[in-house]
């Protein structure tokens, strides 16, 4: 236990989480924690509303931590779930939003690196000695208003730490996701790793291939969708945790690439430094696009003598494989990983836009993640030589499409044809798409004009 609990005002709270009418949610959680207290029990928030109020952020969730027994919150509230009724939560739903309602605890020996096998009902004191990190072990009590700190928490906010409470090899023993949410935090509120938790993760970083490939997606996701993805990347790296989540990339440091065309250095640095580029808000798709679009590169690197440069033929094939084999592996969805692969995969074509027909150009254009691979396309001009006339040149070709789709309606159907005694087949098919081609390079525009085009024979 720390030896000096601090307790700070509920206006202090209320002025670090941006002050004003309180949201919604937060209005529903002071019921609850008021119905909790009017039965006689103690009601505080809990953990991570509490972290982010006082650093200025809006809480997304509001969990409740109460001396009330499972039995006891479930009898008070009309709408209620036992969702770990063993661990003693119960949720708490009220106006729509689900709350969780955990009654205090400790918990015993961790035996897979996830779950205790028992926990006893306990007091906030020692409810606070089992949570992860300091700056989580934060409670607030709405009824006196303050915020309660029996482990240090506040101070380590307000120095920028993150700190394992107790025993930092213990506390990633017990859930060994853990390790990755450290990087999370420190990545999110720019703080540092104390160095005996610092320590303790880097000794324990390889034991994360024992948690699931759902829970270490999720929080791997996280931190590269999270604006402050760069220094979460390198935590990452650093950590070893990238060594046992995805070492591919890390096979990047090393492979060197042609400086006339790369001056920035090898493919890690190349791609840390697209990393950086990305807009703060990047899509998911876009960050992991980016992150493997050359990881295929070490794979297929050699050196022609004749021409005396490094070449990496093939390596967005072979990297479009990778990447599949990576995503899969970390279960991530097949919308993700379709969009992800197909980006990697066209990523080279991007220098050939300005040679495309136009048919050719529109129906590159038209892919459902374009503007994704655009978004790809102009980091990777820009994390290299800086050569941005193809992307500029799609930029003019998407503002003259503007006034129509990109691929407009088709001129004839194959009912069209099939009611003129086309046989159904391959022959009919490649007739549709020989119109369409015509059609997109604008040398036919009606019906008529398609028709008369397929009589010619011209197509064949």
């Amino acid at each position: 236990m720390h030896d000096n609990m601090e307790l700070t005002s509920k206006a202090e709270i209320r002025h670090a989480g941006g002050g004003g009418k309180p949201a919604n949610p937060r209005q529903l959680a002071e019921r609850i924690a008021a119905e909790l207290r009017g039965a006689g029990f103690i009601a505080y928030f809990a953990g991570g509303c509490v972290r982010d109020a006082l650093t200025g952020g809006e809480p997304k969730d509001f969990d409740i931590a109460t001396d009330a027994r499972p039995e006891q919150v479930a009898a008070l509230f009309r709408r209620t779930k036992h969702v770990g009724a063993h661990f003693g939560v119960v949720l708490v739903r009220l106006k729509g939003i689900d709350f969780e309602v955990a009654t205090f605890r400790t918990d015993g020996d961790y035996k897979d690196g996830r779950r205790p096998e028992s926990v006893a009902f306990s007091t906030p004191e020692q409810d606070a000695q089992r949570r992860d990190f300091t700056i989580n072990g934060l409670f607030y009590d709405p009824a006196a208003d303050r915020v309660i700190d029996f482990v240090g928490g506040r101070q380590d906010l307000d120095a920028g730490v993150i700190r394992a409470i107790g025993d930092p090899a213990r506390r990633f023993a017990e859930d060994y996701l853990r390790l990755m949410r450290a990087v999370r935090f420190a990545a999110r509120f720019g703080f540092e790793i104390e160095p005996a938790t610092w320590s303790a993760l880097r000794a324990h970083a390889p034991k994360i291939a024992g948690i699931s490939a759902e829970r270490t997606r999720d929080e791997f996701s996280r931190i590269l969708a999270a604006p402050s993805r760069l220094r979460g990347f390198d935590l990452l790296v650093e950590s070893g945790l990238m060594a046992a989540i995805m070492p591919e990339v890390l096979a990047l440091r090393g492979c060197e690439q042609p400086p006339q065309f790369h001056p920035e250095g090898d493919v890690f640095v190349h791609t840390r430094l697209m990393l950086s580029l990305l807009d703060p808000g990047a899509p998911l798709p876009l960050v992991l696009s980016v992150l493997l679009h050359d990881i295929g590169k070490p794979a297929t690197q050699t050196f022609d003598e004749e021409a005396g440069r490094i070449r990496f033929n093939g390596h967005d094939k072979v990297g479009s494989e990778m990447a599949e084999a990576i995503l899969r592996r970390l279960k991530y969805p097949n919308d993700v990983v379709d969009a992800v692969c197909e980006a990697v995969a066209c990523h080279m074509q991007f220098m050939n836009v300005q040679k495309m027909k136009r048919a050719t150009l529109r129906r590159f254009m038209a892919r459902p993640n374009f503007d994704s691979e655009m978004a790809l396309h102009r980091v990777d001009c820009l994390g290299s030589n800086g050569y941005l006339e193809n992307y500029k040149f799609l930029e003019e070709q998407r503002a003259a499409f503007a006034a129509e789709p990109v691929i407009p309606p088709r001129l004839l159907t194959g009912g069209d044809l099939i009611a003129r005694g086309w046989t159904p087949g391959p022959s009919l098919g490649k007739a549709l798409e020989e119109v369409q081609t015509q059609q997109l390079e604008g040398n036919i525009s009606t019906k008529e004009e398609a028709l008369a085009f397929l009589e010619s024979g011209d197509w064949r």
